[in-house]
């Protein structure tokens, strides 16, 4: 008879494919993830808590219930400190590939989110596959006006008021709500977000979607979520610090999540403490997670989720040259 709670261990997940207009196939031949057949996947939903794309635990004594369950039921065994019961769980954990240019596009601020019937939807990239010629649409040209913006929208020119940047593996960018973007061709990204999946597309090119028709387009809740006096926005810094032996290059610490890239060499181990809950994804080489005595490896291409209730830190550990997102939900205290 099945006793909750068991041992926290590193929850795997299955991930969820979603077929897309822009998908393409590369993640079956970077990571060896079993599409579906004939099927052009442009997301892998890693880590979800939306409403009927709950992630199903794939491992330990916990596998085939879901992580809504796991959030209904003990959400501070997972969470920590004073979880509420059936609070969705903060984070949504994709892997996207973009083969054709997504949509520009925006996701409302917090402060207008409620308003215009969405979620407020704060996001970052990491840039893990690309060809050569490969780019972003983030963030608007300098001295662009919401005037020049709404009159290129009427020619069908408005992508040139989005900076363009030129890509490549190991870039990284921070969006948060408000600022537009898109993904452009070539781009295979492993993205961390707020819990939401409201989108307002601005222009989508001209194309239609799967079902032969035109994509759906929102220029009023568009405008209404557009920071106006975001220019230029940056990549992230490649700047890495040694926690001992582990090269740790900061990402993101913002109030919704900290996310870090860790680099380890062979033989060598990183730690996690407990306490918070901890999200894995690989880049490239293979992770042994150890966690109260349980080990899971997990290799490219592949995340856990290590729950608050860990009571000993938890060891991960390199067979080869290694590098992965560590993310945690909350900004960190350092």
């Amino acid at each position: 008879m099945f006793q909750f709670p068991p041992l926290p261990y590193p929850l795997t997940f299955q991930p969820r494919f979603k077929e897309r207009v822009w998908g393409a196939r590369n993640l079956e031949r970077l990571y060896g993830k079993a599409l579906p057949p004939g099927k052009l996947i442009g997301e892998s939903w890693e880590i979800s808590d939306r409403p009927g794309d709950a992630s199903v635990i794939a491992n330990g004594p916990l596998a085939g219930r879901d992580l809504r369950w796991l959030m209904e039921h003990h959400a501070e065994w997972l969470l920590g400190g004073a979880a509420a019961p059936g609070v969705r769980f903060p984070l949504l954990v994709k892997i996207l590939d973009a083969q054709e240019a997504l949509s520009l596009q925006v996701h409302p601020p917090a402060s207008k989110a409620k308003a215009l019937g969405g979620e407020p939807k704060t996001e970052m990239w990491y840039l893990a596959d690309t060809q050569p010629d490969a780019s972003l649409y983030v963030g608007l040209k300098r001295g662009t006006t919401r005037a020049d913006f709404e009159r290129r929208l009427q020619d069908g020119s408005v992508a040139q008021c989005f900076q363009r940047l030129a890509v490549r593996p190991g870039d990284a960018m921070f969006l948060p709500s408000g600022r537009v973007h898109a993904i452009g061709a070539g781009c295979v990204i492993f993205e961390i977000q707020q819990n939401s999946d409201t989108t307002y597309r601005v222009f989508d090119w001209n194309r239609v979607g799967l079902d032969g028709q035109p994509r759906e387009l929102h220029v009023a809740e568009s405008l209404e979520s557009i920071d106006f006096a975001d220019f230029e926005p940056g990549l992230l810094a490649r700047t890495a610090k040694l926690e001992g032996k582990t090269s740790v290059r900061p990402l993101v610490n913002d109030p919704l999540f900290t996310v870090d890239q860790v680099e380890l060499a062979t033989g060598e181990t990183a730690v996690a403490l407990g306490g918070q809950p901890v999200i894995v994804g690989v880049l490239s080489g293979n992770l042994e997670v150890c966690c109260d005595g349980e080990t899971e490896e997990i290799p490219a291409g592949g995340f856990c989720l290590i729950p608050a209730s860990a009571g000993l830190p938890t060891i991960m550990h390199a067979d080869g040259p290694t590098s992965f997102l560590r993310a945690i939900p909350g900004g960190s205290d350092d």
